[in-house]
């Protein structure tokens, strides 16, 4: 079973049934900051909101239904199709110099363990918790009980060609490289072992 909680404070651009994607993203800050961010900018008529946050205890937050879609990608071919699932992550972070902390892009401390991997000129990426990815799965496969959205996975975070023909589950890099979510700090192998026994 899977323990969603419903935090449907946010406006969808519009809806569509015919869902073909699945999106993984992350928050880039932490999860209350991410939500009031979401709520309050732009005069609280900002429009980049997933559909569901995945918080690093492995609560689900439901933000948009299903069908729901937002600008996350400011492309309607892309948004009109996706069901976006974000997870609280700081994503990249820098060593600061002379202390024993890290840093995001907006400055916010980090004191954990890291993931080290050299990938798109960052070094430094917070990891995912056992409980996001755990969530992760049981609501990818509650999502593909529900909808029409085929149950399948890239399984790696680079780009591909031809994203927008793909019926499935991908991540946000995998459309540009500009994008780092979701980062090396993701078990891709484990992931894929879940979310097929599940």
């Amino acid at each position: 079973m899977v323990n969603i909680i419903e935090y449907k404070n946010f406006k969808s651009l519009g809806e569509n049934k015919d869902k073909k994607q699945i999106i993984l993203t992350h928050t880039s800050r932490y999860i209350n900051d991410y939500l009031q961010s979401l709520k309050y900018r732009h005069n609280g008529d900002y429009n980049k909101i997933p559909n569901y946050v995945i918080g690093r205890d492995g609560k689900i937050l439901q933000l948009l239904g299903n069908e729901d879609y937002s600008q996350i990608f400011k492309k309607p071919e892309i948004d009109n199709k996706s069901i976006i699932i974000s997870l609280e992550n700081l994503g990249w972070v820098q060593k600061e110099p002379l202390t024993n902390h890290y840093v995001n892009w907006i400055g916010d401390i980090y004191n954990g363990e890291v993931f080290e991997r050299k990938w798109r000129d960052y070094y430094f990426w917070q990891p995912y918790t056992k409980e996001q990815i755990d969530s992760l799965v049981k609501l990818c496969n509650k999502i593909f009980e529900e909808t029409t959205i085929q149950n399948q996975f890239i399984g790696h975070n680079t780009k591909i060609t031809d994203f927008h023909k793909y019926e499935g589950l991908l991540t946000r890099s995998n459309y540009d490289v500009s994008f780092t979510d979701v980062s090396p700090a993701f078990n891709f192998e484990d992931f894929i072992k879940k979310i097929e026994n599940e």
